[in-house]
């Protein structure tokens, strides 16, 4: 193996050189602050590699996403969430028979104790449904005691958040609750229970499921994001899996992650109130001294097309035909996406149309409220958590996570009298 060297104060030190299977290269430094008595400084952690992992890997010059080796491509197009699932929480695509196995389970975990409605009507309806669902999930452990890592606890997550996400959208509606359905998937059971008649038989859109279907598929893992580490880093203290998702879904909720799809909603509406002149907004865009951005385009870490939105947009022309909807906000974002996907200023800088863009779009569609759209963000997003924080606890160089940091304040100083302050 390699090494690289580091020169401090005229020292040489090696450290070993890491490869990944797609060739990634990584400078193990876990010895470096022992040899050297010095930290390396990332604000961000933009540089820094926290783990190694193989649950995801993404090239964003290339537009590149693979679920453990399969391209995003392949799944959405092939198989269903709750494959996706399984190939993410426990490491293969399923056959038929453990299909079938799976579903079950996620159908009769999807049942919530009655005491968590109770803590759910507790909270103000005006309340954000995230805020309601990380206290919901940190309240799990208290009805559904842990025992560390069990499958049942992983199931309770993966099968609750569909009915808690239902209930919240239902709660905040005034809306009585509707059970799951054992005849129906995971979307078409959201779907059901999020808009379907108490008492009523299911009634469902196929183009709304498939639709869906691939938005969690789309959302559900995308390596080691700040919400993605956030549910590593509570859980290396040992922490509960619920107590570690609750903390995921707290970074999601933060309008720099998950609340991104959110943000293009609120600035379509900006647009609308300025009388809908997208050409005088597109020029805002490229104007420096203004305040306006554009929010849904281009990606930190994609420097191509974000392949998550060449899947979203074809299945958002389905929805919206689907539907065959009127609304001036839905045709703003089309005309908006034209400009973009033609302006030479867009493409020059590679400022496509990214995930968040389509999926504020389809829930726009839905009649989602605009303050629900993180929240099914992380519908979809909790099966990666979950087996992000499987393959922290599960690896042989587990530890707690403590990052170093560079002391900027004060020297020694004595305290003075109070007198003297």
């Amino acid at each position: 193996m390699s090494n690289a060297k580091v020169t401090l104060d005229g020292t040489d030190h090696q450290f070993p050189i890491v490869e990944g299977s797609e060739n990634e290269v990584g400078i193990d430094i876990a010895k470096l602050r022992g040899s050297t008595g010095a930290v390396m400084l990332d604000p961000g952690y933009g540089n820094t590699g926290s783990c190694q992992s193989s649950i995801t890997y993404i090239d964003g010059e290339n537009g590149v996403l693979r679920y453990r080796g399969y391209p995003i491509e392949e799944l959405a197009e092939q198989v269903s969430f709750e494959e996706v699932i399984h190939l993410l929480v426990w490491g293969e695509l399923p056959n038929e028979e453990r299909l079938e196995d799976l579903k079950a389970k996620l159908t009769e975990y999807a049942v919530v104790d009655e005491g968590i409605k109770k803590i759910l009507e507790g909270f103000p309806r005006h309340a954000h449904p995230m805020a309601m669902l990380s206290s919901l999930f940190s309240a799990y452990e208290t009805y559904y005691p842990t025992t560390g890592d069990s499958e049942e606890d992983v199931l309770r997550v993966l099968a609750g958040i569909n009915t808690l996400a239902a209930y919240i959208y239902r709660y905040k509606e005034g809306l009585p609750y509707v059970y799951p359905s054992k005849d129906l998937d995971f979307s078409s059971n959201f779907l059901h229970m999020t808009y379907g008649s108490h008492g009523a038989d299911p009634d469902i859109d196929e183009v709304v499921a498939k639709a869906i279907d691939k938005l969690l598929i789309l959302h559900a893992d995308h390596e080691q994001n700040c919400s993605a580490s956030t549910t590593r880093m509570v859980g290396s203290a040992k922490a509960s899996l619920y107590a570690s998702i609750a903390a995921g879904v707290g970074a999601l909720s933060g309008p720099l992650h998950g609340g991104a799809n959110q943000a293009v909603l609120e600035m379509l509406r900006n647009i609308q109130e300025g009388e809908g002149d997208v050409a005088e907004y597109v020029e805002l865009a490229k104007d420096k001294s203004s305040s306006f951005r554009l929010m849904g385009f281009g990606h930190r870490v994609y420097k191509n097309f974000d392949p998550r939105a060449k899947i979203l947009k074809a299945s958002a022309d389905d929805v919206l035909d689907s539907l065959g909807l009127d609304d001036p906000l839905l045709d703003i974002a089309r005309e908006l996406e034209q400009v973009a996907l033609e302006d030479e200023f867009f493409v020059k800088r590679r400022l496509y149309p990214n995930v968040d863009f389509y999926s504020g779009i389809i829930y726009r569609a839905l009649e989602i409220p605009t303050e629900m759209f993180t929240v099914m963000f992380a519908l979809g997003r909790v099966s990666g958590w979950v087996a992000q924080w499987q393959e922290m606890r599960n690896d042989p160089a587990f530890r707690i996570h403590r990052p170093r940091q560079i002391y900027i304040g004060e020297n020694e100083r004595s305290v003075p009298p109070i007198s003297e302050r």
